[in-house]
């Protein structure tokens, strides 16, 4: 008894910290040029492993309190962009999350994507086009 208490206590801390570094919740998107809190992006993963997110609240806009995407293409042309997935296809790659495809609502662009937890509190997400990437850093909410 005493020995599985000794080998498990270590593997049940290893898995709290792990969980502790999911990128799965809910995170304040910090625009990188202004420092402020523009939105709660919730993040979820799939059954397959692969990483979404969707703005859960817009909380700063210069369009207004609910804002559409009027710069969008497609099926996403004037929509809300609360409740609008915005980071999709975000695949486990080592340590980050990578090959997957995000939104910027304030100009309808989409781009390359990856993210990467820095800490439990906080994760690095970048856009990209060819090898320039813009990357913001989210906080856990």
């Amino acid at each position: 008894m005493w020995l599985m208490a000794v080998v498990g206590m270590p593997l049940m801390l290893a898995s709290m910290v792990a969980a502790a570094q999911s990128p799965v919740g809910r995170w304040k998107t910090i625009d990188d040029e202004t420092g402020r809190v523009k939105s709660i992006v919730e993040i979820s993963q799939a059954a397959n492993g692969t990483l979404s997110g969707r703005v859960a609240q817009v909380l700063q806009s210069d369009r207004g309190p609910n804002p559409v995407c009027d710069k969008c293409s497609g099926t996403r042309r004037n929509q809300p962009i609360t409740g609008m997935t915005i980071l999709w296809d975000l695949k486990p790659n080592g340590s980050e999350w990578s090959g997957g495809t995000i939104l910027d609502p304030a100009n309808g662009k989409t781009y390359k994507s990856k993210a990467k937890m820095l800490d439990a509190n906080r994760i690095g997400v970048s856009g990209c086009i060819a090898f320039i990437c813009r990357e913001q850093v989210w906080q856990r909410e």
